[in-house]
């Protein structure tokens, strides 16, 4: 219809006010970091995570890149410091608790601790008939309880300081309460999902373990959840809540420690984790997780961002 905006169109649009906003530097008065601001990320060899790796250090950070496979990181590492960017790397797994221990040792021994985490390792995956629960439980304990295990070690080595420190999940629009297509649909379990005043990390862990049972018992289909992506879109729907129970357990946390959290969906990006058929660019995907690290003194916690813009859960 003449005169009225496509959805396309709209994105089109939405994209060049991003790539505007990412012209505009940091003036002197927000820039908070310095060379000796440390930032991790894990799942940082490829894709988003190499993209935010290099953001970061672009603007002036340490960057510990991180990442299961150590020939893979430590390639990763190699072509960002060839590019003159302050880019170090260590092995870390994010379900295997020994290599969080080992990193955190380092982490501590030779930089006392980070400012920033990026938690982006991840997997993707999609329950159907052809999957077994062993891939389903990979999903789930990569994409949620890795961002746990990561963030748990963590929180005791963010650094103080009077800008505070930063935590940013790489999660998904797929993973929402409320959206208009693939969502929970038990009004009961998404009031619960939904209520910050009584959500617990017990009750994530129970809504994802009663997920996986249900795969197992071949039941899952009738149990109300996403029909789509459905693994992957409960492991986020799990890293969602999590991020606003952090955000609440942290709020306490005296001026000079003070932790922000959030989450941020980075779009279809075309990685090799969507088989390159993705309609955003690594950079662009990358780019709110960025600004949401790089946030003056007056950052926000427990919120759900896309495009720089605040969504809700």
């Amino acid at each position: 219809m003449a005169g009225k905006e496509s959805a396309r169109e709209r994105r089109d649009k939405r994209r060049q006010e991003i790539s505007l906003l990412r012209t505009i530097p940091y003036s002197d008065h927000r820039r908070w970091w310095s060379p000796d601001t440390i930032a991790v990320v894990t799942g940082g060899n490829r894709g988003i995570g190499f993209e935010i790796a290099r953001q970061l250090a672009v603007h002036g950070l340490t960057v510990i890149l991180t990442s299961r496979d150590e020939a893979v990181g430590q390639e990763a590492a190699k072509v960002l410091q060839e590019g003159g960017l302050n880019v170090v790397y260590h092995q870390l797994d994010v379900v295997d608790h020994e290599s969080i221990a080992l990193f955190t040792d380092w982490l501590r021994h030779n930089y006392e601790g980070a400012d920033v985490l990026i938690n982006n390792a991840g997997v993707n995956g999609n329950v159907g008939t052809e999957h077994s629960v062993e891939s389903v439980q990979m999903v789930i304990d990569t994409n949620y309880y890795g961002i746990k295990n990561v963030t748990r070690a963590m929180i005791p080595l963010m650094r103080p300081s009077a800008a505070g420190a930063r935590i940013v999940n790489v999660s998904s629009r797929l993973g929402r309460l409320n959206g208009r297509r693939n969502r929970i649909e038990d009004p009961n379990l998404r009031h619960k999902l939904g209520d910050l005043d009584t959500l617990t990390e017990e009750f994530i862990d129970n809504t994802v373990s009663s997920f996986v049972q249900q795969v197992d018992a071949g039941t899952w289909r009738s149990g109300g959840w996403p029909q789509m992506f459905t693994d992957y879109s409960v492991s986020k729907l799990a890293v969602n809540a999590y991020t606003r129970v952090m955000a609440k357990i942290l709020a306490d946390r005296p001026e000079g420690e003070r932790i922000f959290v959030n989450c941020y969906c980075p779009g279809w990006v075309k990685t090799a984790m969507t088989g390159w058929a993705g309609n955003v660019s690594p950079e662009e995907g990358a780019d709110t997780g960025v600004w949401l690290a790089l946030l003056p003194d007056e950052a926000v916690s427990g919120k759900f961002f896309a495009e720089r813009r605040e969504i809700s859960f």
